[in-house]
């Protein structure tokens, strides 16, 4: 028979385990930054700089000293996390470097789709590509010269970027720091640590690490959740793994409430959960690639937070606004704001703020919120944050008799 559990339960530990509760001291610098990697498994990339970068963000949310500074020392001189796709474009753990081989092998594949769009076009650029990193040192793509053709979006980019990116793929070159957000290539023989494991994992293995980092950062998931937390691993080596790590009792399936399906977790975090009780409330505001809000079924179902990543949809059809961050206050998603840092002016400009009617009145949410606005608004190099539109109207005026705070 399977153990139910209520929603709540499931949500304290989701948020335990992305640390995001308050309850886990994380360490300052680069030290923590390799930390949080590690904990979470992955850290996205993104390149929307209209705030601080996502990745920026994600790590500053779990370690509020965080500085862009300590990713570049944990990447290009610690070298604790690495750079490749994880959920997708990601900083790693540098202790997982051997589980991401097979994806790295499947580059060299003809059958691969990715392999006979670029493999086929800029196969001969390759050898030219690594000859030059080899003999040159790092080099970045527009080191290589630009010869003919139009510049575009990344399915057009020149050749030799292209010939890169392969290199990359395949496990050939890796990241060995970045420059602004600049990458410089080099040979991954010069950039892995000597003492980094690259033994070609077995399927058993593979799922089983999938299993485990998914439930390590989520808490509580499903198969598909667990599947896609990390994608590296396919659908019958996920399903086989859980079957197996089930009946060794190194997890345990779950019913959910509200949850369609079954649910699974470590039965350690299971019984840590239990004991928990909610703490005092913070303010967290939320990336849309953090790796909570990355998973919008999720965060409907069980948060009951109706949330849409409105960067790509035409202006004129938005809702909320352009890059809207999820508001998480203590184990509850309770609205949502639309900012842009005006580095020129110091001033984070929050285009729409917006709480959900049943938290309105919240007692304790809005110094709390004027907080962490004022937190974010340092963290992107601002003074202070001025708030245009705000709803439902009354949150304003409880703002307003907050000093710190200037509004429209």
């Amino acid at each position: 028979m399977q153990e139910k559990i209520p929603l709540k339960l499931a949500k304290r530990m989701a948020l335990r385990s992305l640390l995001l509760d308050g309850r886990t001291k994380v360490r300052a610098g680069k030290g923590g930054v390799a930390e949080v990697v590690g904990r979470l498994g992955y850290v996205q990339i993104d390149t929307i700089s209209v705030i601080e970068r996502a990745h920026h963000h994600v790590l500053w949310t779990r370690m509020p000293g965080f500085r862009p500074e300590h990713l570049r020392q944990a990447l290009a001189k610690e070298r604790t996390v690495f750079e490749y796709w994880g959920h997708a474009a990601s900083y790693l753990p540098m202790k997982d470097y051997r589980f991401y081989l097979p994806m790295m092998k499947s580059f060299y594949d003809p059958k691969n789709s990715w392999f006979r769009g670029w493999g086929d076009k800029y196969g001969g650029l390759l050898e030219p590509v690594r000859k030059r990193i080899r003999e040159e040192g790092p080099l970045a793509a527009r080191d290589f010269e630009h010869r003919g053709g139009r510049k575009g979006p990344w399915w057009d980019w020149k050749p030799a970027k292209a010939a890169l990116e392969l290199l990359f793929w395949r496990g050939e070159l890796m990241i060995r720091e970045r420059r602004g957000f600049e990458r410089i290539y080099d040979l991954t023989e010069r950039v892995l640590p000597p003492w980094t494991d690259t033994r070609m994992p077995t399927d058993d293995e593979l799922g089983r690490f999938v299993v485990r980092r998914a439930l390590g950062a989520l808490g509580v998931a499903n198969e598909r959740e667990i599947r896609d937390y990390i994608r590296i691993g396919g659908r019958l080596v996920v399903a086989r793994a859980l079957d197996e790590m089930q009946a060794a009792g190194e997890i345990v399936r779950l019913v959910v409430e509200g949850w369609k399906g079954p649910a699974y977790a470590f039965p350690a975090a299971l019984e840590e959960g239990s004991r928990l009780r909610a703490g005092t409330p913070r303010v967290r505001l939320l990336s849309p690639f953090d790796n909570l809000a990355i998973f919008r079924p999720r965060l409907k179902e069980r948060f009951g937070f109706d949330y849409a990543f409105e960067c790509y949809v035409p202006k004129h059809k938005r809702n909320h606004g352009y890059f809207v961050l999820p508001i998480l206050y203590g184990e509850d998603l309770v609205g949502r704001l639309d900012p842009k840092a005006d580095r020129a002016d110091r001033k984070l400009i929050v285009r729409n703020l917006v709480i959900e009617p049943q938290f309105a009145s919240t007692e304790g949410l809005v110094p709390e919120l004027s907080r962490a606005l004022q937190d974010f608004a340092h963290f992107n190099g601002c003074d202070e944050f001025v708030l245009e539109n705000v709803r439902p109207g009354s949150l304003l005026s409880q703002l307003r008799k907050i000093p710190i705070l200037k509004s429209k």
